[in-house]
Parts: structure tokens; sequence; C-alpha cells
């Protein structure tokens, strides 16, 4: 079994890196085009928001926060694979759409790492068991199966499930999720949460100047744009720049 202490480390260790490094580059290289032809102009006039100011830092905050889920969720795919590999000398998979594999008696598990249960609509999840599917066909064609029986697993990094047994495979969430990889340590889902804490403070300090000072500069450059003479946002010029046609071939039908 693997201790809390081992995985503790391993979090704050990487964590900066991994998360609000990755954070910080994503603002400093973020331009005013960025943001205002990546986003939809109709939401925020809808919103009510005539104010430059008051425009950018909503488009700012949305623009940051999209990608956030994203980076941690990538994360914490890294420390559940760190944490079977302690645990059961578990590995990245080389497979489609599997993240984790590993052996535990005459049993090869393959993982596919997500957040929580509420990960994906319909589609996404009928794909992942798709991958499943194609998985143990490779595995049937290489004569993996042959020796082994074949287990897949839904992790899910939060959340609870009290149905765990999904007929094609077994999604466990949080508590069963880490206890499951970690050989058995039934307090490591809770002992994990205070390292993502390790100098959170300071860090969210640093990132929240590094974006007033954005929201400083992309303010005077969408003015200098996207506001007439009065200082009243110019929506038509706005839209225009966001979703105006780039293609030679004008449709009309």
């Amino acid at each position: 079994m693997v201790s809390s202490d081992l995985i503790n480390s391993f979090i704050e260790d990487n964590v900066y890196n991994e998360f609000h490094l990755k954070k910080e580059k994503k603002i400093k290289a973020l331009r005013l085009v960025d943001i205002t032809k990546r986003k939809n102009p109709y939401l925020f006039r809808a919103k009510g928001i005539d104010n430059a100011s008051d425009l950018i830092r909503s488009i700012m905050e949305a623009t940051v926060s999209s990608g956030e889920e994203t980076v941690f969720g990538n994360f914490m795919e890294k420390v559940a694979i760190y944490t079977c590999e302690k645990a059961f000398n578990g590995r990245k998979s080389s497979a489609r759409g599997i993240d984790l594999e590993f052996e535990y008696g005459s049993v090869k598990y393959m993982v596919s790492i997500k957040s929580g249960p509420y990960w994906g609509n319909s589609s996404q999840k009928s794909r992942m068991k798709d991958n499943f599917l194609f998985a143990k066909k490779v595995l049937g064609t290489s004569g993996g199966l042959t020796s082994q029986q074949v287990v897949f697993v839904e992790g899910c990094c939060y959340g609870s499930d009290a149905k765990p047994d999904k007929a094609s495979h077994i999604r466990l969430c949080g508590e069963d999720f880490w206890s499951f990889i970690s050989g058995g340590n039934q307090f490591l889902y809770q002992d994990i949460i205070e390292p993502f804490g390790h100098k959170a403070r300071e860090r969210c300090e640093l990132l929240n100047e590094m974006i007033d000072s954005k929201l400083n500069l992309f303010t005077a450059e969408f003015v200098n744009l996207y506001c007439d003479e009065s200082g009243r946002i110019d929506w038509e010029k706005l839209i225009f720049e966001n979703s105006g046609t780039r293609s030679n071939n004008h449709y009309s039908w």
C-alpha cells in the first residue's frame, strides 16, 4: 500500500510546474485578439456589458477558467499514474483512450482517468466504451487475453458512485478510485487535499497581479480598436472582427 506522505510529496514538488506555472504562461502569452476572437460576443452583449474594462475582465475570466480544468485534470492524471506506479508498477498506457494500465495477480487493469463522474456527454462516454472494446480486440489479436483477465476501469478523481458495475466496465470514483490505485489506502483521497494548497495563496496573488496588468493593457488596446469617439463600444465593428467572413466565397441561398 502506498503511503499518503509519498503522494503528498509528489504533489508538493510538482503542483507549481504542472498547474500554477502553466496558468502563468498562458496569461503571459495572451493577446487581445486571442480573447476577442475566441469568445462569444453575443453572450457578452446579452449580459448588458457596455463598459470596456468590464467586458475585457469578463472575457479574460472566461478565457482563463476555460483551460483551468483541463490543466488541473492533466496533473491529477499524473498524480494517479504516479500513485499506481508506486503501488503496482503501473504505467502510462499506449492504448488508444487508455491512460493507465497495470497488473495485479492474473488480472490486467486498463484505466481511463477522468476528473469526476460528470466529465462528458453521452457521445464522449460512448467513445470511451468503444476505446475499451478496441483495446480488448487488440489484446485478443496479440494473444494478450490468453493468460490474463482484462478489466476496464473508468477512474474518477472525485465524486462517488454507489453502483460501479457498468457492464462494459467498472466506474470507481473518489475514495474508491484512490484506494484502488494505491493498493488499499482508504484515506488517500482525503490526505491529498492538503498539498494541493501548498503556497496556493501566494501563487494566486501573483497570478492576479499578472491578470490585472493584462487587463490594463487590453482595455487600452480595446478602447483604441473597438470604441467610437464618444467612448461607446462599437459592437458592429467588434462582431465583424470576431465573426466576419474570412472566405473569398460568399454563400447566398
